[in-house]
């Protein structure tokens, strides 16, 4: 058996954090006389002194410092571990299933992820990455409960547009693209390979149709980076995610006659079947809304019906 309880060392952190017996016992609604024992007893056991007194506060000896930093990051599990049960206790699910379109620029979604996860450290974050062309089927086969994908196609997505990717036409600086002369047309960019991104369903179709036969394609956007950069070819390439690349000058913009900028719509999607009762689900769609849109919260109508919905209650999903 352990000598000493969980209780004990979470009442010990609470004294240290509040500097004195008497706030750390009225924050944890106990009397200050049962608070005092559970130390005492605690530093009986161990056969050692972990508070002193500094004037009128209560502060950590030397062994106290070392132990208790051994303890927190238990105390932080439990607290996890109860919040996980509370959270399964009231149906929700442990876990949420993410699914983000490639070009999505990194640093903006796990901003957003790393704040979800100080707020709700007991749901995990099952991420999954596709490309634009596979879009309208992962939002068939429903699997997920947030989609961040790419406008696909002539219909549009039902959900929330979050921001436009902008793709810029770009070669290494040491391709033959840069030493033709400007502005390049078609006929000049065909003797090149373009450089695409296709699932591999779609790579399979565009092969038996002998669609982009000049084209070399790629199912993942690092894939494709790369590609460019060892000079195989050129592309349309998501600004955002090889700005570094444009400012070393490795990749350079090409001076095409029309169509040297492209953009695609990024739509948030929501799984309105596993809403009810999640409310992790609307909380996250609900930061993903703010943290792409700077200054300004979803509007009123559209927070009541994702709140609606998580609880449960019955109401018709349209942004």
């Amino acid at each position: 058996m352990y000598k000493t309880t969980l209780e004990q060392w979470y009442l010990l952190d609470a004294v240290v954090n509040e500097g004195s017996f008497a706030l750390a016992a009225e924050k944890n609604n106990r009397s200050q006389s049962s608070l005092s024992y559970q130390l005492g007893l605690l530093q009986q056991r161990l056969g050692l002194t972990l508070l002193q007194q500094e004037g009128r506060r209560a502060v950590l000896s030397a062994e106290g410092h070392q132990l208790l930093a051994q303890v927190r990051p238990l105390l932080e599990g439990f607290g996890a571990l109860e919040a996980q049960a509370n959270a399964l206790q009231r149906g929700e699910r442990s876990r949420i299933d993410l699914m983000v379109d490639a070009t999505l620029p990194k640093p903006l979604l796990f901003d957003v992820l790393q704040t979800f996860q100080q707020r709700y450290p007991h749901v995990r974050i099952w991420f999954s990455e596709i490309v634009r062309s596979e879009t309208p089927d992962r939002l068939a086969e429903h699997q997920a409960d947030l989609w961040l994908v790419a406008q696909y196609g002539d219909t549009p997505l039902a959900g929330e547009s979050l921001m436009s990717v902008d793709f810029v036409a770009v070669a290494h600086r040491d391709h033959p693209l840069h030493r033709e002369s400007a502005p390049l047309n078609a006929a000049t960019l065909a003797r090149w390979p373009c450089i695409t991104i296709l699932d591999r369903q779609q790579q399979q179709q565009s092969e038996v149709n002998g669609d982009q036969a000049e084209n070399w394609s790629f199912t993942t956007l690092s894939a494709a980076i790369e590609a460019v950069q060892h000079q195989l070819g050129y592309g349309w390439l998501p600004e955002q995610n090889i700005a570094a690349l444009l400012e070393s000058g490795e990749l350079r913009p090409l001076p095409l006659l029309q169509g040297r900028r492209r953009s695609s719509s990024l739509v948030m999607h929501i799984n309105e079947e596993r809403l009810p009762g999640n409310s992790a689900i609307a909380a996250l769609a609900q930061m993903f809304i703010e943290r792409w849109r700077p200054g300004r919260r979803a509007d009123k109508q559209q927070n009541s019906v994702v709140y609606a919905l998580s609880r449960g209650e019955h109401s018709n999903l349209s942004f």
